[in-house]
């Protein structure tokens, strides 16, 4: 397949302000390119990424979760999905089929007005009335490519039935199994107010157990308030890591913190975690629900509640941290991702032949 992957547009490849989409897309795109599939990612100026890109300039869009369900589509001056979009409408019959991975309402809205079908791979559940609207339209228009990560985010929307559940995948061996733990707790995820640390960073005060945070800052001042209102909280921001970095850190804590106060559509991190042989304490919401195996490879627990977390904490020593690898290995490895969308975009074409 001839592919052209057009990355989210709220912030370059590598940034973190695409959160878990940045990393989807490249282990997607580093697996198709493995098989033998000729691929084009299209990202904001200042990406990295190390298969073929094309950079374009232009604004950043505002990102979906902080507005409100009835705002309005807006673009930026000289937005950079809309240039994006205008440079994959020059290059699209040099492709089989474009891949989206943009939560907007801009790609979704031209579809129809493209030759090439394009598959959605959307990165989140409802968030807006417009958005539902453009998604469903598509849904309807072109059966088969609205794929979502998980049957939570799925059943956000009126048309679950219509879309191709894909769930994710890593590249398991950038993650190192750490069978003995330290003493600290971890918290991976965009510092923002739908991710909910303020849990974590109270359950932390409570147990008096070091929390190690990692992860995308882009309003420090939020951070700040988050912690003047839990001083005494042991916590320690270790910054944005890549990806070595951050499989090191992950590895040597006892439990990783899932606190999300919105529906997560998957939760990389919860297989990043599972990967290293850490268990997941997630709220009962959303795609970690799906991935966490209570008893087995983490806590679920009651969503919002910190007592809950803290109850978990202390029954972090009954998982066994082998179960944690396992389960990553058997359903998220690059090669069962690879498999699913694979098979996914293969029924599109099909389709679109027809």
């Amino acid at each position: 397949m001839r592919l052209l992957l057009l990355s989210t547009p709220v912030g370059p490849l590598g940034s973190g302000l695409g959160g878990g989409v940045e990393l989807t897309l490249h282990n997607i795109a580093q697996e198709l390119h493995q098989r033998g599939h000729d691929l084009q990612i299209v990202a904001p100026q200042g990406s990295k990424e190390t298969l073929p890109l094309v950079e374009i300039a232009g604004n950043p869009q505002i990102t979906a979760q902080t507005l409100k369900r009835d705002a309005p589509v807006s673009l930026p001056t000289n937005a950079v999905l809309a240039n994006m979009w205008e440079y994959a409408r020059q290059v699209e019959r040099d492709y089989d089929l474009l891949v989206n991975f943009a939560y907007d309402w801009l790609p979704f809205y031209l579809t129809p007005f493209f030759d090439r079908p394009i598959a959605h791979l959307v990165s989140m559940g409802s968030l807006s009335q417009a958005m539902d609207q453009a998604i469903e339209q598509v849904a309807v228009r072109f059966p088969g490519t609205i794929g979502v990560h998980s049957q939570a985010q799925a059943a956000t929307f009126s048309f679950a039935e219509r879309c191709r559940c894909l769930g994710n995948g890593l590249d398991l061996s950038r993650y190192q199994f750490q069978l003995v733990p330290g003493e600290s707790l971890a918290w991976v995820g965009r510092i923002a107010p739908e991710k909910g640390i303020e849990d974590a960073i109270a359950a932390s005060q409570q147990t008096e157990i070091p929390l190690k945070v990692m992860g995308a800052m882009p309003d420090p001042d939020y951070w700040q308030q988050v912690c003047q209102i839990h001083p005494n909280a042991p916590v320690r921001y270790e910054g944005f890591l890549p990806t070595q970095q951050l499989q090191q850190v992950l590895g040597q804590c006892r439990g990783l913190l899932m606190t999300p106060r919105w529906v997560e559509a998957f939760g990389n991190v919860a297989i990043e975690a599972l990967a290293c042989g850490v268990p997941v304490i997630a709220y009962r919401r959303g795609g970690p629900a799906e991935i966490v195996q209570d008893g087995k490879t983490g806590w679920l627990v009651e969503p919002d509640l910190v007592e809950g977390l803290v109850q978990a904490i202390a029954h972090l020593d009954q998982i066994d941290r082998h179960a944690c690898r396992q389960q990553a290995e058997a359903q998220y490895s690059m090669a069962a991702m690879g498999d699913r969308v694979a098979a996914w975009f293969d029924d599109i074409l099909r389709n679109a032949d027809h």
